[in-house]
């Protein structure tokens, strides 16, 4: 359930499946919810203004750079020129530097370049998340500090815990995560082995993961024979 510190996000793709796909991730990062989706540069710019008219204005935009109508530079300029406080990720596939550089100067604070997993997504959103608030609180009233400033540029560069350990593979992580997360109730590691056909060794590995990163929580499980057995619950 969203609520008032929820950051919005507004998803600008111009393939529909793949648009769901990023609302998909943008809504498993406690913290974030969807505002909207649009397929277009025309429809992104229309749906920005509507929802800052009405009052909950979009805190960051997933804006795709090779758009059916438009190029995505062009409308992270005309949003940036509105003055509405939103910041722009750019998500996409084109990786010329002459591209980057136009899309940094037109306010593109970062860039994910597809394809990418959702580690690597959170981690964007995340550290967005910390820029707004480090910056949010960086002086009293409109001024900052030298050294509030540079912390708040520091979290766009910060690589978070999401980041994999050593060993870990980010495909069986995804697969592993899908597990729990569309499960009814919590799962044990026996359990989610025994789905994915993989050992309980190798899947406690990546379950206890998902606990460090805050994806999931541990809990006994109550009533089972012998040693204590955990099971896993998507947050």
């Amino acid at each position: 359930m969203a609520n008032n510190d929820d950051l919005r996000v507004l998803i600008v793709e111009d393939d529909p499946m793949t648009a769901e796909a990023h609302a998909d991730f943008a809504r498993r990062v406690p913290g974030f919810v969807v505002a909207g989706t649009c397929l277009s540069g025309h429809d992104a710019l229309e749906k920005f203004e509507a929802l800052a008219v009405a009052g909950a204005p979009v805190d960051i935009v997933l804006l795709d750079m090779n758009l059916t109508d438009s190029h995505g530079i062009d409308v992270a300029q005309r949003m940036n020129a509105k003055g509405y406080g939103a910041d722009i990720i750019a998500i996409t596939a084109v990786r010329h530097l002459q591209v980057i550089r136009s899309a940094i100067s037109s306010g593109v604070t970062q860039y994910l370049i597809k394809p990418f997993t959702f580690t690597i997504f959170r981690e964007k959103l995340e550290n967005q998340r910390d820029f707004r608030l480090n910056l949010d609180g960086a002086g009293a009233g409109s001024l900052a500090t030298q050294a509030s400033v540079d912390n708040a540029l520091s979290a766009l560069r910060s690589v978070s815990s999401g980041r994999l350990p050593k060993g870990l593979i980010e495909e069986t992580l995804t697969a592993i995560s899908g597990v729990v997360r569309d499960a009814d109730s919590a799962v044990s590691a026996t359990e989610v082995a025994t789905t994915l056909d993989l050992s309980r060794v190798t899947v406690r590995r990546y379950l206890e993961h998902l606990v460090k990163t805050k994806q999931a929580v541990k809990q006994p499980r109550h009533g089972t024979p012998g040693r204590p057995e955990y099971e896993y619950r998507w947050v």
